[in-house]
């Protein structure tokens, strides 16, 4: 795998959604690494892509509640366990489950296996509320998809949070997650 400064050089070949992604980052002036790579559909495959861009990629939950009237991102460190009774309690909200591949394309223009944070500059309703572990705040840099899983991104936290995130209009909900048994 190499790792790249910023966007391909040729967009030949990438979906529409991918190439959006770094339109937006580029317009807001956010550097970013970039490695491109198969879909990882391995724990050694996540682990090949994180070594060579020198971050853990977030774990990115797309859910909702029973009614299917609140939509939440929840970004947290890959090797925490999510536990949906810890997040419920915090957000008050009872019994989340992972939302349909249909509202993920929907609100935020991501398929399966893509969720990422880069998903809400898709998502002009503001339909989904952001929910960031602690642990994920804390962290220097960031590591997601640009819309797609064939690509991953690194990039610095602050500017996701200052930067990416005031550009979308969204804002997000610090949780804290403990993620044992």
């Amino acid at each position: 795998m190499e790792l790249f400064n910023g966007r391909p050089e040729v967009g030949d070949g990438r979906l529409e959604r991918e190439i959006r992604t770094y339109d937006f980052l580029d317009g807001l002036g956010i550097e970013y690494k970039r490695v491109d790579h198969e879909a990882a559909t391995t724990m050694e495959a996540c682990e090949a892509i994180d070594a060579t861009l020198d971050v853990v990629m977030c774990k990115n939950l797309f859910l909702c509640n029973r009614q299917k009237t609140n939509f939440y991102l929840l970004l947290m460190p890959g090797d925490k366990k999510f536990k949906t009774k810890e997040l419920s309690a915090q957000i008050n909200s009872a019994r989340l489950s992972f939302a349909e591949a249909e509202d993920m394309l929907k609100y935020l223009d991501i398929e399966p296996g893509a969720v990422s944070v880069m998903g809400l500059m898709n998502d002009k309703g503001h339909a989904v509320s952001l929910l960031i572990d602690e642990d994920v705040l804390e962290g220097e840099f960031l590591g997601c998809h640009p819309c797609v899983c064939t690509s991953s991104l690194k990039m610095r936290t602050a500017d996701v949070i200052s930067k990416f995130l005031p550009a979308t209009g969204h804002e997000f909900k610090k949780v804290h997650l403990v993620g044992e048994d």
